[in-house]
């Protein structure tokens, strides 16, 4: 496999970082109602992480400030389409004093495209233990994974670098290559991944642009065990998941850990860890996706 040398860091990008906020701040057209905007591509289809992001920012506008997401579960049904807004139906399923669950169904044409359950808590102390961080190198070691996708020759590169403007994501290494062999986890994948710029203060900010980035590569995990590159594989995701452990920064340097522990008809599963630069474990993400081979 052809791999290119290790780029400088890019320095921080504000403007891309401040579209991407834009982009999370969606317009209210009437109580539990809202309209999203979409990022213009010639791929043809919305970016998945957009449209969870988009979903869980319209769940939040529904709670009160202390109650933090714990959780979200969600279902991709069909491909957005990026000429026009998106329109996020969030319903109050329950109200309670230590949790609060949101139903939001994201929607154009008056068809769902996507469905999200998140799961809000009121922060409260109890038992705390993690699991070690793995030991890696450090994200300026690591490869800019638009350039490698670029010289593997996905010809949807130069659009997702577009999508993906606000984010620096550095490639670690896969059980293809740059990773040591683990019988036990023959699919692996790691990356370190922030958005890079400053997002602020904001807590919102930093959970909704990481659900943003979270959908980044992840169902590219299910095939580094298969001598087959992505972009000549049929992928797409059909659902999403994500539990917040831990508030952190997603504008400082997170360490995306990616395992996939199984895949079979078509579709195979995808698990990843995501550590801050101290070692601490923030969140899990878990995908599964059509990975359908191409003739």
């Amino acid at each position: 496999m052809e791999v290119p040398e290790p780029t400088p860091l890019r320095g921080p990008d504000q403007g891309a970082v401040d579209e991407l906020l834009e982009l999370l701040d969606l317009e209210t057209i009437d109580q539990d109602l809202y309209r999203g905007s979409n990022v213009h591509t010639p791929r043809g289809r919305v970016f998945g992480g957009q449209v969870a992001a988009q979903a869980l920012c319209a769940g939040i506008r529904t709670v009160p400030q202390e109650f933090g997401v714990h959780s979200l579960h969600s279902y991709f049904l069909l491909p957005g389409n990026p000429s026009i807004p998106i329109v996020y139906d969030v319903e109050r399923i329950r109200d309670g004093r230590s949790f609060l669950t949101r139903r939001v169904a994201a929607r154009q044409h008056g068809r769902p495209i996507y469905f999200l359950t998140a799961n809000f808590q009121r922060e409260e102390e109890g038992f705390s233990h993690q699991d070690a961080m793995p030991s890696v190198i450090r994200p300026e070691e690591g490869l800019d994974l638009v350039e490698l996708m670029t010289v593997r020759g996905n010809s949807d590169a130069e659009a997702l670098g577009r999508e993906w403007a606000a984010l620096d994501v550095r490639w670690v290494g896969s059980s293809k290559h740059g990773l040591e062999p683990d019988p036990v986890h023959p699919s692996r994948a790691r990356m370190w991944a922030k958005v890079n710029g400053d997002l602020g203060e904001d807590p919102v900010a930093h959970v909704a642009a990481f659900t943003f980035a979270s959908d980044v590569s992840l169902l590219g995990a299910t095939l580094a065990a298969h001598p087959v590159a992505p972009h000549k594989t049929q992928m797409a995701s059909l659902d999403h998941t994500i539990w917040f452990h831990r508030p952190f920064r997603a504008d400082r340097w997170w360490l995306y850990d990616q395992w996939s522990p199984s895949a079979q008809s078509a579709r195979g599963l995808a698990i990843g860890r995501v550590f801050t630069e101290d070692g601490t474990l923030v969140a899990t993400v878990a995908q599964e996706g059509l990975i359908r081979p191409r003739d």
